[in-house]
């Protein structure tokens, strides 16, 4: 491995200008419509910054927790990942709000988080869950880095790049080429998409396309279960005008069939701001995806094919966690219907239903609930993704 990260450090300068900064979820693009909207109190984008500063995480009086070992599932030494997640929402909460704003006092604030993280954090451990840790604090991370990195006022993105490629990414790279020594289908689709996510954003953030291809090309033909014909695995044309498209955990349960949505939107957004088009991807496959799962959980009807792999065999539908609110449609609503001009009923409706339930806006970390399913996304999608 230590090879491997010597390859990957020799790239960064010869690959230093292959990539759009910023251009993970969010562009420059992006950060001066929406400061220009919020500076003209215009909806959705001002009931979206409303959410925003609402939340506790966006104070700039937030202070770090930083421990140099973080652990996530069962272990002899605990659970402490709830540090991380809630200071990753702080921090990316208070990075949209300096964009938002230009007020240096948020972007300071985001900056120490990140800054505390980086001068402690040795490791990421636990159970098999460290996986889950590493790709989802790690895409997480990145994008506030890449937020923070044109801050003229910060020092500290030598050392925050430095944590992402000798922590997060080595944990990622080891997950999708071992799976935890099981077999390969072993690991739902969720645990291969959020390494992926990580492994794309940390090669965005240094620059490095060895690490962007890597990603890119799972996706593409990956032998896990978060390559994207295992992922969305069965298509089902023209029910009643629209294709939907069956997802490996539709017969898990419809939280972590939502989290796959979710995953599947974020890699394809990061991916789309460097240029790679997989929204459009096998016939907006993707899309197919997300109309199937909002559609189920909206309460309709939809067709199910027996899954079955090295040790499941699901013969229905799940219902458990049917209907639940995650911060995860903005962005597929806004991308598929405004910016593609596609059809997005169902994607639609649970865009609203989302909004309705959070008063108007999609919201973060720390509004859907205090455990770490309630931060999985970095959310605002309102704010961030309305065209």
């Amino acid at each position: 491995m230590r090879s491997l990260l010597l390859l990957y450090a020799s790239a960064f300068s010869t690959l230093a200008t292959a990539f759009v900064h910023p251009g993970l979820l969010h562009t420059a693009e992006d950060f001066t419509r929406v400061a220009s909207k919020v500076e003209a109190k215009t909806n959705p984008w001002y009931a979206g910054y409303q959410k925003l500063v609402a939340n506790r995480h966006a104070q700039p009086s937030w202070v770090a927790s930083p421990v140099p070992e973080v652990y996530r599932g069962v272990n002899p030494k605990g659970q402490n990942y709830q540090r991380l997640y809630n200071d990753i929402a702080a921090g990316y909460a208070l990075a949209l709000r300096w964009k938002a704003t230009n007020d240096v006092q948020y972007a300071n604030a985001s900056a120490a988080i990140i800054d505390a993280w980086s001068s402690t954090l040795k490791m990421v451990g636990g159970s098999g869950d460290r996986f889950l840790a590493s790709g989802i604090y790690g895409y997480q991370i990145a994008n506030i880095v890449e937020i923070l990195r044109d801050y003229p006022a910060w020092t500290g993105f030598a050392a925050a790049k430095e944590m992402l490629v000798n922590i997060f990414y080595p944990m990622s790279h080891h997950f999708l080429v071992n799976h935890n020594d099981a077999k390969v289908d072993h690991y739902w689709a969720n645990w291969d998409l959020c390494n992926l996510n990580n492994i794309l954003a940390i090669g965005v953030v240094t620059d490095n396309k060895i690490m962007f291809d890597e990603a890119i090309h799972y996706f593409y033909n990956g032998s896990g279960n978060g390559a994207i014909t295992k992922a969305i695995w069965k298509i089902y044309p023209d029910i009643d005008g629209q294709d939907l498209g069956q997802l490996q955990e539709s017969g898990r349960d419809q939280g972590h069939t939502m989290f796959v949505v979710g995953m599947l939107g974020i890699f394809a957004q990061m991916a789309s701001n460097q240029g790679v088009d997989l929204f459009s991807y096998l016939d907006n496959r993707i899309l197919k995806g997300s109309e199937y799962v909002a559609k189920f959980n909206l309460g309709y009807d939809v067709p199910y094919t027996t899954y079955v792999n090295s040790w499941v065999n699901q013969s229905e539908i799940s219902n458990n966690s049917r209907g639940g609110v995650k911060p995860i449609w903005e962005l597929l609503y806004n991308r598929y219907g405004k910016v593609m001009g596609e059809n997005v009923t169902y994607t639609k409706l649970y865009a609203e239903k989302v909004r309705a339930a959070g008063g108007g806006a999609e919201g973060g970390g720390g509004d859907y609930g205090p455990t770490s399913g309630g931060y999985d996304q970095l959310g605002y999608g309102t704010l961030m993704y309305s065209v």
